[in-house]
């Protein structure tokens, strides 16, 4: 399992049991409120905000409070302006991040990210210099309940996806080009397939392996960051033996 999948799960833990729901909750909200100002509040004609309320679904957020957000982002309703942002940097032995931040205040996003990263050294780097290390793919998560994996392929492969990762108990991962995610998904729904979430990420097309000292330290700075309400998502070059990957994801549950 590379490296990006092995902190989603930890992610996924660590949401359900250390009380960051409402965090997660807040940021998806944000979402909404962006991708509606952006493409229109009409989820059937703008598929950033159809993946937002899918995976606000997921969630458990309420219809009401994804409407109020919708209508806050497509101009029907007062609220805070917010835009999207991207960061550049390193955590600790030389791994790559590309932060992605939804804020009202960039100067503030900005000192709120090198702070964190100084303090657990890591540093903030110029625009583009590891945003190449990095390609925009799609992630769609289908759970395994009641799936089956190989009729879950067919139905993909079909809509256009790239590949199909077996590698997680829980789990199916569909990958697709960001061309394709939007109808991937939609065939994957549709197909009567549970989504637990739908997304499109920057992964690292080079990884560098971390022994336990080494992840310990660029998992405490991804967890940082992701602790800071302007910073939506945070992709990071690192990879690591699933038995590192074991004992951390223990901590987390």
């Amino acid at each position: 399992m590379s490296g990006h999948s092995k902190w989603s799960k930890i992610k996924r833990k660590k949401a359900a049991n250390d009380g960051k729901r409402s965090k997660m909750m807040s940021k998806m909200i944000r979402e909404l409120t962006v991708a509606a100002r952006e493409g229109g509040g009409d989820p059937d004609t703008n598929p950033r905000l159809r993946a937002a309320v899918s995976n606000s679904r997921a969630e458990n957020i309420t219809n009401e409070t994804i409407a109020r957000a919708i209508l806050r982002g497509s101009g029907g309703a007062e609220g805070v302006s917010y835009e999207d942002c991207v960061y550049e940097g390193y955590a600790p032995n030389g791994v790559a991040l590309f932060i992605e931040a939804t804020t009202d205040n960039r100067n503030r996003s900005t000192a709120e990210i090198r702070h964190a990263l100084v303090k657990n050294g890591g540093t903030l780097a110029e625009r583009n210099a590891v945003a190449w290390l990095f390609e925009r793919k799609g992630s769609i998560l289908v759970t395994r309940e009641d799936a089956d994996a190989d009729e879950l392929m067919l139905v993909a492969l079909d809509a256009g996806a790239d590949d199909i990762l077996d590698e997680d108990d829980e789990m199916l991962e569909v990958m697709t080009t960001p061309e394709t995610f939007d109808a991937v998904r939609t065939s994957i729904e549709e197909n009567g397939f549970g989504i637990i979430s739908a997304n499109l990420q920057m992964l690292p097309t080079t990884t560098v392996p971390l022994e336990a000292e080494a992840a310990a330290s660029v998992l405490k700075v991804l967890d940082v960051l992701e602790d800071l309400d302007d910073v939506s998502n945070v992709y990071a070059n690192f990879d690591m033996d699933d038995s590192v990957m074991e004992s951390f994801e223990g901590a987390a549950a």
